[in-house]
């Protein structure tokens, strides 16, 4: 994964709001060995299982999205940097890093766990992108990196996952739609056409499956507590995200994905 949200190690150091625990890396949250996402994710469908079947028909009804508002918007949120934006009609406010350097820090120090949680699985299993069984076009850039890149689980929907359960502790009175948002944010890789649906329900699960890890972490319950008051604090200050965008977002998703 990119670096997230445009916030460098050096931010993290001016802020100095990450807190140190146990053994674990100043830079991470868990220990080396504390959590191994190959060991809590299933395999991928086999080949010529149900599973699979249903993956390739969907990654053939989802390409007529093309051109649509809604494949607009899976490229959006293909820039993971900006995952914060695609919560902003979700949350009622537009997260900055002026305004909340303690929850951009949690998201950063979280990012290098989340980097764990993908690799260790796509190393495992190496399950190709449905572009390269399947005709039909990709919402992005086809290129070397993306063709290297393992499909199961899906890194965008374990990092917007992670993202949305976080933002769901820290803003709980509107988890509802954070959690919806996860879930279009998931599903965009499909309407991209470069993961399967199974890959990017493996994302889901890897990141639940993190979060529930992290929350061990007397560094990342303190984190998310002061991330948790900075974000009360923005929200009531303002401002809203633009009506227009929000209802735009609205429409987009409001069509079932097939």
């Amino acid at each position: 994964m990119r670096a997230v949200w445009l916030v460098t190690t050096a931010a993290l150091m001016l802020t100095g709001c990450a807190t140190l625990s146990g053994d674990a890396p100043s830079n991470r949250y868990l220990a080396k060995g504390v959590f191994d996402a190959r060991d809590h994710l299933p395999p991928p469908p086999a080949k010529g299982s149900e599973a699979a079947l249903r993956d390739r028909e969907i990654f053939r009804a989802t390409r007529a999205l093309k051109d649509t508002p809604r494949w607009s918007l899976a490229q959006e949120d293909n820039v993971e940097e900006k995952v914060l934006d695609g919560y902003a009609c979700a949350l009622g406010v537009t997260p900055s890093f002026e305004r909340n350097p303690k929850l951009a820090v949690t998201l950063l120090r979280m990012s290098r766990d989340v980097r764990s949680a993908v690799a260790g699985p796509k190393l495992k299993y190496r399950r190709p992108r449905p572009y390269f069984s399947e005709e039909g076009p990709i919402c992005i850039k086809r290129s070397l990196g993306l063709a290297l890149s393992p499909d199961y689980p899906s890194g965008h929907a374990t990092w917007g996952w992670s993202v949305g359960l976080v933002l769901a502790e820290v803003a709980p009175d509107r988890r509802e739609a954070i959690l919806a948002r996860a879930q279009a944010y998931g599903e965009s890789r499909v309407v991209c056409g470069v993961h399967n649906m199974s890959s990017v329900e493996a994302g889901r699960m890897n990141a639940e499956n993190l979060l529930s890890a992290l929350k061990s972490s007397d560094a990342f319950k303190a984190d998310l507590a002061a991330a948790r008051a900075e974000l009360d604090a923005a929200r009531a200050a303002g401002p809203a995200p633009a009506p227009a965008r929000c209802e735009a977002e609205a429409a987009a998703l409001s069509k079932p994905l097939l």
